[in-house]
């Protein structure tokens, strides 16, 4: 595909445009759709499951995927234009369902986010080696991580700890320390990672047979995000930077790298983990400007039947962000990452429609923020939104489930982590009805989708459906093109049969 750049804006206006008028006067829209839902319930109660699940189509989620997932909406990051349009486009289709307002009121629910820039005046990076301290220059010997940056003083000694591994990390003892790490595939994974251990922040440099992408394009990128007003999650008053989601990162060039530690810049020069090189970093950052801006999870509600069970609601999410244009203007569209799950979620109201109601009630939850930190499902659980007298029973989330092998699908939590529920069962023993005759691990992703805030925050069960990543993770080739939007269709379906057995009284998870 050719990927555009973001002089095609007009046309994502108006596509805001018309998706507003099609939501225009919610409320009226809502009631008018009314018929829906009594006719649903009007119909008996035999082959309600099959209506819902014959009600899942490839061809309505593939019509879905094609504009969720089109340059039109420039990559869907958190906040942008293309992301609103993505939320209007999902709330008039839950309009048109018949399904209602998440809080009774709204299908959006709010929440704000830090707004700030760098200020590269006073920001600054020092390494103090055996031959004194040497400052950095902020984009030519360095750039710190654009997801873990804010303001403030960190400094401590450094600690080698490989390749910033989980158990990597552990065994090098990096608590209170910079750790101090070659590249990795994923920064934001090696960042959380590195504050379990104790870490103060990261220091990523280039192996010596790193051929990644070379230094100066990821800089550039990275203080391009940095210096058009970037946002971040608000931190609470007074809350320490050991508890927040992410810890300060800095990557430095191969070439700064070798004048600090010519060792680790050979083949087999690495020393032990663990090792305490003669050096310590200050890194000191600060931000210019102020203020805040609002961004949206989308929630529609399916109220169940039971005069009792339905006030326990089943949360079912999917991220409907994704990560934007880079410093090239190349869009990152992100079918798979995560139009495959958004589209599976939209084809689950189709569904809840058909079938009418449940004896429990379901929310349907599209986070924002999921790439920059989990920051959508992390505001929604700290300060959950459902009508008054319900209550949170489990959540089932759903985040890249459309490339890699037909029978493919992964799943956490697995009997190996503590959290192994009813959920997880449930989805093993439905999981062949649909193609999957197996469902793989994914507990090396517990902590990096919405279902992490949903079980920490909440306390609830969860369970992640995920189908791997692939080629074209976090690239602008993640095109509608190449995803499987019969997979979709089959995983929406295993949804939908967990959903079914999710209406027993009393209910094991």
């Amino acid at each position: 595909m050719n990927h555009r750049t973001l002089a095609r804006r007009p046309l994502a206006v108006l596509a805001l445009a018309f998706a507003a008028a099609a939501a225009a006067s919610s409320a009226q829209l809502h009631a008018a759709t009314q018929p829906l839902a009594a006719a649903a319930l009007a119909e008996p109660p035999g082959g309600a499951l099959e209506r819902a699940l014959d009600s899942i189509k490839t061809e309505n989620i593939r019509s879905d995927i094609f504009f969720i997932a089109s340059d039109e909406l420039g990559g869907r990051d958190t906040p942008s234009l293309g992301q609103r349009v993505a939320a209007r486009y999902i709330r008039a289709r839950m309009v048109r369902l018949g399904l209602q307002p998440g809080n009774g009121e709204s299908f959006l629910y709010e929440y704000p986010l830090a707004s700030s820039q760098i200020d590269d005046q006073a920001t600054r990076l020092t390494i103090q080696t055996r031959g004194g301290p040497r400052e950095l220059t902020l984009g030519r010997d360095y750039f710190p991580q654009p997801f873990g940056f804010g303001s403030g003083k960190i400094e401590g000694r450094v600690v080698f700890a490989g390749k910033g591994s989980t158990e990597e990390l552990a065994q090098a003892k990096v608590s209170g320390a910079w750790a101090l790490c070659y590249e990795a595939d994923s920064s934001r994974q090696r960042s959380r990672a590195a504050r379990e251990a104790g870490a103060i922040g990261v220091i990523a440099i280039p192996a010596p047979d790193y051929r990644g992408e070379p230094f100066e394009r990821r800089s550039a990128e990275a203080l391009t995000r940095l210096s058009r007003a970037g946002v971040r999650y608000p931190s609470p008053e007074g809350e320490e930077r050991s508890e927040r989601r992410n810890i300060a990162q800095v990557h430095l060039s191969g070439e700064t790298a070798a004048a600090i530690w010519p060792e680790l810049s050979k083949e087999g020069g690495a020393p032990a983990l663990g090792t305490e090189l003669a050096s310590a970093c200050t890194d000191e950052r600060a931000t210019a400007g102020g203020g805040s801006v609002l961004v949206e999870n989308v929630c529609a509600f399916w109220p169940g039947s039971d005069p009792e069970l339905s006030k326990e609601v089943i949360l079912i999410s999917a991220h409907y962000d994704h990560v934007g244009t880079n410093s090239r203007g190349e869009i990152h569209n992100g079918a798979d990452d995560n139009g495959s799950g958004t589209t599976g979620l939209m084809a689950l109201a189709e569904a809840l429609a058909a079938h009418g109601p449940l004896r429990r009630s379901v929310m349907l939850i599209w986070v924002s923020g999921e790439e920059k930190g989990l920051w959508g499902s992390r505001a929604w659980t700290e300060n959950p939104s459902l009508p008054a007298g319900h209550k949170p029973l489990c959540n089932i989330n759903i985040d890249m489930i459309g490339r890699n092998a037909p029978d493919k699908l992964l799943i956490t939590p697995t009997e190996k982590m503590k959290q192994y529920n009813g959920l997880t069962r449930l989805a093993e023993k439905l999981a062949p009805l649909e193609g999957f005759p197996k469902l793989g691990s994914c507990d090396e992703y517990w902590a990096r989708s919405d279902q992490m805030n949903f079980s920490v925050n909440l306390g609830i069960p969860v369970a992640f459906l995920f189908s791997d990543v692939h080629e074209d993770y976090h690239r602008p080739s993640d095109d509608p093109e190449k995803v499987d939007c019969d997979k979709i269709r089959r995983v929406t379906r295993l949804v939908m049969r967990m959903l079914d057995g999710l209406q027993a009284d009393p209910l094991e998870l």
